[in-house]
C-alpha cells in the first residue's frame, strides 16, 4: 500500500448549498416514490406485494447499474456466442 501526505480538504459556502440542493431534492424524489408505491399496492393483496418486490428488485439493480443477462439453457446456443 502506498502511502501519501495528508492533504486539506477546505469547505467553501458554495459546496454547503450544493449539498443542501441535492438532498432536498434526493428526500423529494423518495416521498414522490413512496407515494407511487404505496398507492400501487392498495387492494391488490398478494399480487401487489410479488409486484411491489419485483420492482424494488428492479430498483436495486437500476441503482447499482446491473443489468441481468439470461442465460441460454441448451448447450447448441453455447456454441453460437464464439
Amino acid at each position: 500500500m502506498l502511502r501519501r501526505k495528508p492533504m486539506r480538504l477546505e469547505l467553501k459556502l458554495g459546496d454547503n448549498e450544493e449539498f443542501d440542493g441535492a438532498r432536498k431534492e434526493l428526500e423529494n424524489r423518495r416521498k414522490c416514490e413512496e407515494v407511487d408505491v404505496m398507492g400501487a399496492s392498495d387492494g391488490e393483496g398478494a399480487l401487489g406485494l410479488n409486484t411491489d418486490h419485483k420492482s424494488r428488485e428492479q430498483m436495486i439493480h437500476g441503482r447499482i447499474g446491473y443489468k441481468p443477462q439470461p442465460k441460454p439453457n441448451n448447450r447448441s446456443s453455447q456454441f453460437g456466442n464464439f
